[in-house]
């Protein structure tokens, strides 16, 4: 019934402009008007007939005819598919793009939604305000999903979570208090992410016998060896093992290229440090002796004071001396 009226009012449309029934149409402009794609309207590449006024009138094959409303008016396009919320409907004589129910967003055909508008929820291809019991309502997905598990925040089906709740780790669409064998947890994504082992290379060769540094002028030294770390671990992953090598070696005692200047060098710092020794044991020892004559002087000056202390009340003790009862009878 609807493609039906569509026909009726293109034809009228079409009457309209192509068999003279605007009275100020001149016989040229009439002309000018049914000669297909060359008006500015048919500047489409899938218009097959169209009018300036009222844009295609027909289309091309494998293209849908749609009409746009522009104001009171409404303007013919063709299309290689029909807009959001529009199915397209094929036929022999056309194409045509048909709008989808009310409270569709997207259709497949006028029985079949494949999204539905804000307050209806998708289930089995119907738009519904209220799910069937089991299923719940998705204001995300505007569709309607299982319950959740117990653990699930967000789901995607009955056995698949999206998000978990708080404290558990999400692996592979379930949750869970401990991350399985191999799997670590990851407390910025909240995740069980893959554990990753320490890798190591090859070792390299023994370097050359040597003692601080020095190839010569010793028997026994060090030799060493060293491999790269070519992955890192994870936090809970395997550690890195050694990756550097000693073991004793011994070599053909030999002395060194230059070794009388340096042997010259160590008797004069030898010297030099003897030298430097005696000289801060004088020191000392004159110190000492210092110290020992600050104490001499000390003690003798002690002992003075003391001599002096002693004859100064000797001295007060002769002069008041009591005079004895003997002495007064003689008298």
């Amino acid at each position: 019934m609807q493609l039906q009226l569509i026909s009726f009012v293109l034809i009228i449309l079409h009457c309209m402009d192509y068999t003279g029934c605007q009275q100020h149409s001149s016989p040229r402009h009439r002309q000018h008007k049914q000669i297909s794609g060359v008006s500015s309207g048919c500047q489409q590449g899938g218009c097959l007939t169209c009018s300036d006024y009222n844009g295609c009138l027909s289309c091309k094959p494998r293209f849908f005819m749609h009409l746009e409303r522009i104001g009171m008016k409404q303007i013919g396009v063709c299309m290689t598919s029909c807009p959001l919320g529009f199915y397209g409907t094929r036929s022999p004589e056309r194409n045509t793009c048909t709008k989808c129910r009310s409270e569709c967003d997207s259709c497949f055909n006028k029985n079949f939604c494949t999204r539905c508008r804000a307050g209806f929820y998708l289930h089995l291809g119907k738009c519904q305000e209220n799910c069937p019991e089991g299923l719940v309502r998705s204001d995300t997905q505007r569709e309607c999903v299982p319950r959740c598990p117990v653990e699930c925040e967000a789901c995607v089906n009955s056995e698949t979570c999206a998000r978990c709740r708080p404290g558990l780790y999400q692996l592979s669409g379930r949750c869970h208090h401990v991350c399985p064998e191999d799997y670590e947890p990851s407390d910025k994504l909240m995740e069980c992410t893959l554990q990753v082992h320490c890798e190591v290379g090859e070792w390299s060769e023994w370097s050359p016998c040597s003692r601080s540094g020095r190839t010569c002028g010793f028997k026994r030294g060090q030799e060493t060896r060293t491999r790269q770390v070519l992955q890192y671990p994870s936090p809970f992953g395997n550690p890195c093992p050694e990756i550097s090598e000693m073991k004793e070696c011994l070599v053909k005692r030999r002395k060194c290229a230059g070794g009388r200047k340096k042997n010259e060098r160590r008797e004069r710092r030898n010297r030099n440090n003897r030298k430097d020794k005696e000289n801060q044991e004088g020191r000392r020892e004159r110190k000492r002796e210092r110290e020992q004559e600050r104490e001499r002087d000390t003690g003798e000056r002690e002992d003075s004071d003391n001599r002096n202390k002693t004859e100064h009340r000797h001295r007060r003790g002769h002069d008041t001396d009591p005079v004895s009862p003997e002495d007064s009878l003689v008298q």
